[in-house]
Parts: structure tokens; C-alpha cells; sequence
């Protein structure tokens, strides 16, 4: 079973995807709080198995005067009160082999950045700690490339592996899915769609990542039709003033809508 090394998931039992969601970066205790309330309300009606999302760092950044975060032991901190709290399970990015058994005392899963993921020493340094290794796809990596990342976490002695699609670059500007990688690459582990970082749109001249919003649910409803495990989504209740990422993240009232769409087409799909 895709979950059963996730303490406290829930609703392991559904045939829904399960749900990686939460902001960019840990903006603060208030934020964090807020956003996982709303998201464990939606999921729970919903019977979406739900880890909620938080980077305690922000290490890949255009600019040096943007955003990184609040401190990484006072964002850490937060993400464990939020898993206490809800009794949910966490995920955060590690940019370092140091923060896999840093990061591995406050959250669940660990996530290895796509620009980072062919980094032997930190996908086996998380690895080790024993947490599910969630390994993002490179932005520059076939599908089938993906399968190395995996023997990497099984090379360490771990069989805790998740692969993410992000998308791919599509000229300088631009990335694009391409829904074929899915099928591939759930023959190496259980796959994520990350919807809204697959829209985003890099290397803007301003330094400032650009995105697609609008195509959110397009992604998200061809990613349940192609049978992907899981959803990855960035949201926030003012994407426009987030510190990270806001070009691309789902605002957070229109959550709900596009889970519940999600979740009938993903039943239709069983049914057949």
C-alpha cells in the first residue's frame, strides 16, 4: 500500500489520489495554521489521504534579496506543531545532506528538490533517516531517468520512494507536462503530479518566476485520468502577497471545488 509508511494518513482505505498541499514556504505559525485547517476540512469530507506541504527553506531562489524563510529551526517547529495539531502528517524539501537528519525529526516524508535530485550523497542521506524520500523529477530528466533515483533510495537500504513530476522545461521560459512520463515512471514507485510548479514559468527577466494558475485544474483533471498516485498543490489564501511562488499557487477558496471535481472523475475512472 502507497501510504502505509506515513503515520497518521488518513483514509487509506479510499480510491481517491492522495493530496501533498500547503503553501510555498512556512511564512509563519498563523499562516501555516490557517492554511492546514481549511485543507483537513476539505480533505476529510472528501476522503483525500492528505500530507500537508511546507518548505522550511527556501534555498533555489533567481535573486539573492528574495524570500528564503523565517529561520530553519522556528519553521521546523512550526510544521511539527501543525502535525500535532491536526494529527496530519508533514513533507518539506532539503537542500543539504545536514537537513535530512535535521528535517527528519519534525516531518514525515522528505522531498529532494528536482534541481537537486540526481544528487547522490542527499537523496541517500535522506534516504537513511528512514522517511519517505519524495524525489522531484528534474526539470531537464526523461522519465525513464527517474528509475536511477529510485535505486539510489533502495541502494541505501530504504524502500520509502516517491517520484514527482514538475514538468519539463519547454524552451527557456516555458515548462510543459508530458502525461506519458506517469505510466513510466509508476513502474519504479508510486508517482505525484505537482500541478501547480509544472505551471510555472522560470527565468523571467525581473527575477520573479512567473505562472499559469488558470490551467491548474487542467493539469490536475488529466494527472487523475492518467492514474497518478498523487497530487502535489501549492495554495494560500493571498497567492498574490505570498513570499514564494504566488505566480503559480491555487488561492485557497477555489480549493475545494477543484477537489471535489477531481474526486468525481477519479471515481468515474474506477468505475470503468
Amino acid at each position: 500500500m502507497i501510504l502505509q509508511d506515513i503515520p497518521k494518513i488518513k483514509h487509506t482505505n479510499s480510491n481517491n489520489f492522495f493530496l501533498l498541499a500547503g503553501p510555498c514556504a512556512i511564512e509563519g505559525e498563523d499562516m501555516a495554521m490557517r492554511i492546514a485547517e481549511r485543507i483537513i476540512s476539505i480533505t476529510g469530507k472528501l476522503e483525500i489521504p492528505f500530507v500537508f506541504k511546507g518548505s522550511f527553506k527556501k534555498a533555489n531562489r533567481s535573486r539573492i534579496d528574495s524570500f528564503t524563510g523565517i529561520g530553519d529551526d522556528k519553521a521546523l517547529e512550526i510544521l511539527k506543531k501543525v502535525s500535532e495539531k491536526f494529527d496530519v502528517p508533514t513533507v518539506t524539501d532539503i537542500h543539504e545532506t545536514t537537513d535530512a537528519e535535521k528535517a527528519a525529526q519534525y516531518v514525515d516524508v522528505l522531498q529532494i528538490p528536482a534541481f537537486l535530485v540526481r544528487q547522490t550523497d542527499l537523496v541517500v542521506a535522506a534516504a537513511k533517516t528512514g522517511k519517505v524520500v519524495n524525489l522531484k523529477k528534474g526539470q531537464f530528466m526523461s522519465p525513464e531517468a527517474m528509475q536511477h533515483a529510485v535505486q539510489k533510495v533502495k541502494d541505501a537500504g530504504s524502500n520509502k520512494a516517491w517520484v514527482t513530476d514538475r514538468g519539463t522545461m519547454f524552451g527557456y521560459q516555458d515548462m510543459i507536462v508530458d502525461f506519458r512520463g506517469i505510466p513510466t515512471m509508476r513502474q519504479y514507485a508510486p508517482v505525484v503530479l505537482d500541478v501547480t510548479h509544472s505551471l510555472q514559468q522560470p527565468n523571467q527577466s525581473s527575477g520573479v518566476t512567473g505562472g499559469r494558475p488558470d490551467m491548474i485544474e487542467t493539469i490536475a483533471r488529466a494527472g487523475v485520468v492518467n492514474n497518478v498516485d498523487g497530487l502535489f498543490i501549492e495554495t494560500h489564501f493571498d497567492p498574490a502577497n505570498a513570499k514564494s511562488d504566488g505566480a503559480n499557487m491555487l488561492h485557497l477558496d477555489h480549493l475545494e471545488r477543484l477537489l471535489t471535481n477531481l474526486v468525481a472523475i477519479r471515481s468515474t475512472i474506477n468505475s470503468l
